[in-house]
């Protein structure tokens, strides 16, 4: 774990990210990043989208229910 310091970004503040925290999580110039607060009040810092990975269960889940029905129609 490292420190970051705040800095002025135009009317902004913000942080810079080190070359490997990015290339950590395989973020470049102009992607986004999505923050989620974590359960110990601090914020988790994240290139997925939380709401797109709930979509996604839901999703799965419904399949899973239909399973018969997509196999039949599949025939």
């Amino acid at each position: 774990m490292s420190a970051l310091k705040l800095t002025q970004i135009g009317n902004s503040v913000g942080v810079i990210l080190p070359k490997e925290v990015l290339a950590r999580m395989k973020l470049g110039k102009g992607d986004t990043v999505f923050v989620t607060e974590a359960a110990n009040g601090g914020v988790t810092l994240s290139p997925y989208d939380p709401s797109l990975e709930e979509q996604l269960a839901l999703g799965r889940e419904f399949m899973r229910e239909y399973r018969d029905t997509f196999h039949q129609l599949a025939k």
